[in-house]
């Protein structure tokens, strides 16, 4: 069984205001996306899709000779995350088989930590489902309403999903194109197979950049790594 991950990259960021894609905005000198990259593109990782919008022009302009061989763009991208995975895999349809592992990370997560992934990778692979990074909520959370507080809720069993999300092709293939609706992660699809993924404890260096203020948190980690 062989190993690969899929990077959906065909949004703009929208929260994140600025000229050009957030995956393409300049973070430790390099495009945010070339670190997202480097984070999965490690043994026993085989080759990363790239799934781009169809009329990508950022990603030809920059230097990706650190993957060469590895990285495969895919001008096949949709307007939604799920429409861009479910691209993506049947893009790349005969290049894997139905058991082999496809790890779905997040453009915008290029901070993820080498012992996580090593910790999904292992852990993943010993499940009969899957598995997907994610940490516990750390916060009281309140449920509201029209800016009032409608209750507070039990967070002893919530979790912050994160990336990469690690499935059997086949299995995500068939989860992605029977879900109903857009799904916001490849485990909801799964999950709306009656399964239940593995959660493996992630880290919280593995943010997701959104605002504005998350890119200066980013630098400073990735160049205290460096």
């Amino acid at each position: 069984m062989a190993t690969f991950a899929l990077i959906p990259a065909a949004g703009r960021g929208t929260r994140l205001a600025g000229e050009r894609p957030k995956q393409y905005v300049p973070l430790a000198g390099h495009p945010m996306l070339w670190h997202s990259v480097r984070a999965v593109c490690v043994p026993p990782v085989e080759k990363v899709f790239l799934v781009l919008a169809p009329h990508d022009t950022h990603f030809s302009s920059q230097d990706w000779s650190a993957f060469a061989g590895r990285l495969v763009p895919l001008y096949c991208g949709g307007p939604s995350r799920h429409e861009s995975v479910y691209n993506g895999l049947v893009a790349t349809r005969d290049a894997w088989e139905a058991d082999d592992w496809i790890l779905v990370h997040d453009a915008a997560r290029p901070c993820l930590p080498a012992h996580s992934l090593e910790r999904l990778l292992a852990e993943g692979a010993a499940d009969a489902v899957g598995a997907i990074l994610a940490v516990p909520v750390p916060d009281t959370v309140k449920r509201a309403a029209q800016n009032r507080i409608v209750s507070t809720e039990d967070r002893s069993q919530l979790w912050l999903a994160q990336t990469p999300q690690m499935f059997r092709a086949g299995l995500l293939l068939h989860a992605l194109a029977s879900a109903r609706g857009a799904v916001t992660d490849e485990a909801s699809a799964v999950e709306r197979m009656g399964l239940k993924p593995k959660v493996v404890a992630g880290s919280r260096e593995n943010m997701k950049v959104t605002w504005p203020e998350d890119l200066a948190m980013a630098e400073a980690l990735l160049r205290q790594r460096a």
